[in-house]
């Protein structure tokens, strides 16, 4: 198969390996972007006269067939190809001939990636926010339904004050929320078009950029045609760092259910059908799932890591390290949204074991509350702890439950304001799903065939 830049020899089969590698392999993830950015780009040149009326729904005809083709794992790519872009073009060619030689004039592979990157990365944010939504949610109807459940508090994983499982629950519920509020304000970013910056310095046509960036639903156009192509990195590197940060939520979480799922401790059990097995020992039911929420974290971290390694030091305008970011950046999305979607699948399956919380709630638990009942009797903080701090073997037990309700500042046992945290989910759902909707229809306007989320 020719390449774009197909010259007046043949390129060396281990150069051809070595520039392409496994990118054609990722590029099968970016098709259907690419199309959508293709169709976009014929209209374009149709309203500047380039293609004609009836060569720009020829176009737009074969590069739905080819939409289709993708959903049905029809449309395959190999290392002649070198990337879906290639592929796409010599498909459109031998199917319409010259205007299929005409779709890339005014762009170069540069800004056709990075659109079709765009594309996928906007939707990416979508998923991964709304999957991130689903687990908050899921932790948030463990609180509700385990409210006045008592579970010993911990610092240094030493017993430290009395807690809840609604309170532990929520606090990774709320840490979710935030951190897909930031991936949601992160969106802002993603949705602008580079299209038409070309190779980083635009081209003498009169490309009307803002037509083809409202076509794509984009909300701006990127302005600085050198700046559109010096972000190529960034921006995946921005979103890959939301992503760890939810991550590091899970990983936590994870923590603290490996060790609060031990035997010794049996405060929850965990779905047994998410547990693997021992090749030895017959009696094993393992939490992999959790070792590797710890794991694949680091992952998507290093994932990061790599895309920004790979950018650090090059000079500004199209340089071909770029196209080692792809594959970083799709890996780590991909490990982050199985992670979610799996994590929510055990938070919704976790079973509670009221009764081995309630034991768990030993004396030392309540030393804190006998120095803030001294304090209360209008005793000083100082003399009050060191009392109680020298007088440990005479604190006693006392009722958990009633324990909890006594803590009633904001965000404590008593007043845990789950209505809040329900309401501000319901806010990130509702701004994460009416932009997916917004996309589903301008992905249908511009090939029928795609009616939802292309990812």
């Amino acid at each position: 198969m020719a390449k774009l830049w197909q010259k007046n020899y043949t390129l060396d089969s281990m150069m051809e390996h070595f520039t392409v590698r496994n990118d054609y392999v990722y590029d099968e993830e970016l098709i259907i972007s690419d199309a959508l950015g293709s169709v976009a780009q014929a209209k374009g040149l149709n309203r500047i006269g380039i293609i004609t009326d009836e060569e720009c729904r020829d176009l737009i005809s074969v590069l739905d067939r080819i939409a289709c083709l993708r959903q049905e794992n029809a449309f395959p790519l190999t290392v002649s190809d070198e990337d879906c872009h290639t592929a796409i073009e010599e498909y459109l060619t031998k199917e319409l001939g010259e205007a299929g030689k005409k779709i890339h004039t005014g762009r170069s592979r540069n800004d056709q990636v990075q659109t079709a990157l765009r594309i996928y990365m906007r939707e990416a944010s979508l998923k991964l926010s709304s999957a991130s939504l689903s687990l908050a949610s899921s932790l948030i109807a463990l609180a509700e339904k385990n409210e006045d459940v008592p579970m010993p508090g911990r610092t240094h994983m030493q017993i430290a004050m009395p807690s809840s499982v609604a309170l532990w629950a929520l606090s990774f519920a709320e840490e979710l929320l935030e951190e897909t509020g930031m991936l949601l304000s992160l969106y802002a970013v993603i949705d602008q078009s580079p299209l038409g910056s070309a190779a980083s310095y635009g081209v003498t046509l009169p490309l009307d950029r803002e037509y083809t960036a409202s076509l794509m639903g984009f909300r701006k156009v990127q302005n600085n045609v050198l700046y559109a192509n010096n972000s190529r990195g960034k921006f995946e590197a921005f979103f890959l760092d939301h992503a760890e940060y939810i991550a590091l939520t899970i990983s936590k979480l994870a923590q603290d259910l490996m060790l609060f799922t031990l035997p010794e401790f049996g405060y929850f059990s965990l779905p047994r059908e998410l547990c693997t097995g021992s090749s030895i020992m017959p009696q094993k039911k393992n939490p992999d799932g959790l070792e590797l929420a710890r794991s694949r974290t680091s992952l998507i971290g290093s994932c990061s890591m790599r895309i920004k390694s790979i950018i650090r030091a090059l000079p500004s305008g199209y340089n071909r390290d770029f196209q080692d970011t792809k594959e970083p950046f799709i890996e780590g999305f991909r490990t982050a949204l199985e992670l979610v979607m799996i994590t929510d699948e055990m938070i919704q399956g976790l079973e509670v074991h009221p009764d081995n919380l309630i034991k768990a709630c030993t004396p030392e638990l309540y030393a804190t509350d006998r120095v803030m009942e001294k304090v209360l009797s209008g005793g000083n903080f100082r003399d009050s702890y060191r009392n109680v701090g020298l007088n440990l073997d005479k604190v006693q037990s006392e009722d958990p439950v009633e324990s909890l309700r006594k803590r009633t500042s904001a965000g404590t046992t008593g007043n845990l304001m789950i209505d809040k945290d329900r309401e501000w989910l319901g806010e990130l759902m509702e701004r994460s799903s009416s932009e997916m909707e917004r996309l589903s229809k301008i992905y249908s306007s511009l090939l029928p065939s795609v009616t939802e989320a292309i990812l």
